[in-house]
């Protein structure tokens, strides 16, 4: 421990036990460096870009113009009776956020190794960062979803209340991601280059660019396993006042929980050879 006015203060610095969840006092202590990490994120992300936090919307526009000519054009995949570039667009802005941040996140200690070794502060502001600063981007890209709800006349509903709780699990997700891929990625590289696969994958596994309606029923309980499963039911139940999925949206929180806490475990339990392993 130590004191401002002594100027022999020292500060006894422990490893964490074998497993633990997060010191939230010690990250609260070092809330102002998060607080940098996460501007600097922020202000580097469109640094010498011509068209800057454009590219928030351009990003999501791209991909709602591609899946909307081939799959709701070429394919004209069933969707309710939803406009394919409503049920697109409501899908893709939040999976968008989710897969940039997964990337980032899980890249985060690698990418900080220089400053890994040369000072203490807590190394789950390295994943937690990246998910906080793209929510700046998510922000911005709700603009794109708030302009195709106006053009096709959607008046939000009472699902509505719910959508805070849709964003906390969209959040979770890429923490817990983050939190394990980011501590496997000093041990194995390889993380770097599965990543983007695994992302790929994850689209298709999710009813982003389909109705989950379309799961046969015996397989409904083990696809709503996935937890982005439940962020999309749950973000278009919320915007276009569909009936709430509770049987997708529920198992996908738990698991939401689950990967949340058991990354942060994994993290602490591993976050002692950090710096030996670099």
């Amino acid at each position: 421990m130590f004191s401002e006015n002594d100027s022999n203060a020292f500060a006894i610095i422990r490893p964490p036990k074998s497993w633990e969840l997060i010191d939230f006092k010690e990250l609260l202590a070092y809330r102002d460096l998060f607080y940098f990490l996460v501007w600097r994120d922020i202000k580097v992300l469109y640094a010498q870009t011509v068209l800057g936090f454009a590219w928030a919307i351009l990003n999501p526009l791209i991909q709602i113009v591609i899946f909307s000519i081939i799959f709701g054009k070429v394919a004209r995949l069933d969707t309710g009776g939803i406009p394919y570039v409503l049920f697109s667009t409501v899908a893709i802005i939040p999976w968008t956020y989710m897969s940039e941040s997964m990337s980032a996140s899980s890249q985060s200690l690698v990418a900080g190794q220089n400053l890994l070794g040369k000072v203490y502060f807590p190394r789950l502001i390295f994943p937690l960062t990246p998910v906080l600063a793209k929510l700046v981007d998510f922000c911005i890209s709700l603009l794109l979803l708030m302009g195709v709800m106006i053009y096709y006349k959607i008046t939000p509903t009472l699902n509505l209340v719910y959508l805070p709780l849709f964003v906390l699990l969209m959040m979770a997700i890429p923490a817990g991601v983050g939190l394990w891929m980011s501590s496997l990625a000093i041990r194995f590289r390889d993380v770097k280059f599965a990543m983007p696969f695994v992302l790929r994958m994850l689209i298709y596994t999710a009813p982003i660019l389909y109705s989950a309606e379309k799961i046969p029923d015996q397989y409904r309980l083990l696809y709503s396993i996935n937890p982005i499963v439940g962020v999309i039911e749950g973000y278009r139940s919320c915007l276009l006042g569909t009936q709430m999925q509770w049987e997708y949206i529920l198992p996908g929180a738990v698991t939401g929980a689950l990967l949340l806490i058991s990354g942060a475990m994994y993290f602490r339990r591993m976050e002692r050879v950090f710096v030996d392993v670099i």
